[in-house]
């Protein structure tokens, strides 16, 4: 038997530690050299853990654990067969519908009356169902408690908080990245003196550019021409000519750039991450419009590595997308800047 023990690899510069986000193989599966096999969370960014060997796998760590860069965390024996047929496949649904039968809500019970109540009279049912009312929480002067219509008369709404809906709580640990992301949002509240000013912009001009390039611009580029492209080529020009934005502050020191790495805050399965558009000033619209592309979708298959969110100079982000008209972006440190962009309306 030879057993390859596989170790969490360094994620990145001043990593130590990184959560076991989600297992996707099971204790025993066989597994492919290269197949991803783990998602691990870092404070910068979820990864992929690929099989160092093909063979059976045996789990050393449990989802949720937090494990030290070097930490060993499966053994496989690289001297097992692969298993032959599709006896797997032919078990998938079993686990399927077992998980579906795990994972329905029991039902709701009615409310438990603090007093005997029988079913309501088809001209009570009516009446209080008009009125929005329980018959459950009303006390019937019928036989056997039964509901009459004088009593659907008299019931009144009770006007305090609705009972009767459901009120469970979820409690869910979270992600090392979400909570990293959490610490650094309140240190910037509480380290910076921010200012935030709003302005609006006629895009009249700008709109119609777009309007009349953006199928000519998407079947020689392949990519679309949005908007960000004009905002991002906007926001290098500006920074040429205010250069004490695009700087930081280290120490007694101010450091500026002569280059603009424009950070990008993009939304993906794991939250909000910011890659980093290199060199933006250097690119043309196709060459920003297409990294933005890239890095987003990096972002959002869980491929996007704590290099490409680091380093950038200023940010861009883009409330509009969900229809907000004014916010408050918080700086991302060290940085000295972020715009915030927001929806675009028709003016009268």
């Amino acid at each position: 038997m030879s057993i390859l023990e596989m170790k969490v690899p360094s994620p990145g510069e001043s990593i130590s530690e990184v959560e076991i986000a989600t297992w996707l193989v099971k204790d025993g599966d066989y597994v492919e050299k290269d197949q991803a096999i783990a998602e691990v969370d870092s404070d910068k960014a979820t990864l992929e853990l690929p099989a160092e060997a093909s063979g059976i796998i045996t789990l050393k760590a449990e989802e949720g654990d937090t494990v030290a860069v070097g930490q060993v965390v499966c053994l496989i024996d690289t001297s097992a067969a692969k298993p032959s047929g599709d006896a797997p496949a032919a078990e998938a649904p079993k686990a399927e519908v077992k998980e579906e039968v795990k994972a329905a809500p029991a039902p709701v019970a009615a409310p438990a009356a603090t007093y005997a109540t029988g079913s309501a009279s088809p001209a009570a049912k009516k009446i209080l169902d008009e009125k929005n009312i329980n018959a459950a929480t009303i006390q019937g002067t019928g036989k056997d408690g039964r509901v009459t219509k004088e009593d659907a008369i008299n019931a009144v709404p009770s006007m305090g908080t609705p009972t009767g809906g459901p009120r469970g709580t979820e409690r869910k640990k979270m992600s090392m990245l979400r909570r990293k992301v959490a610490e650094r949002l309140v240190e910037a509240k509480n380290t910076t003196a921010m200012l935030t000013t709003f302005n609006e912009v006629n895009l009249t001009e700008v709109n119609k550019l777009r309007s009349e390039y953006k199928d000519a611009f998407k079947a020689k580029h392949g990519v679309s021409l949005g908007f960000m492209s004009f905002f991002t080529k906007a926001v290098t020009r500006a920074l040429e000519l205010f250069p004490d934005v695009n700087s930081m502050i280290d120490g007694q020191e101010q450091v500026k750039f002569d280059f603009a790495d424009i950070s990008i805050a993009v939304s993906g399965p794991k939250g909000l991450m910011v890659p980093v558009v290199r060199n933006a000033e250097l690119l043309s619209f196709r060459g920003i419009e297409a990294e933005i592309k890239r890095l987003a979708l990096r972002a959002r298959d869980g491929q996007i590595t704590v290099d490409e969110m680091t380093g950038g100079t200023f940010t861009i982000t883009n409330g509009g997308v969900f229809g907000s008209m004014l916010s408050t972006p918080i700086i991302n440190p060290p940085q000295s800047g972020i715009l915030g962009m927001h929806n675009i309306i028709e003016r009268p």
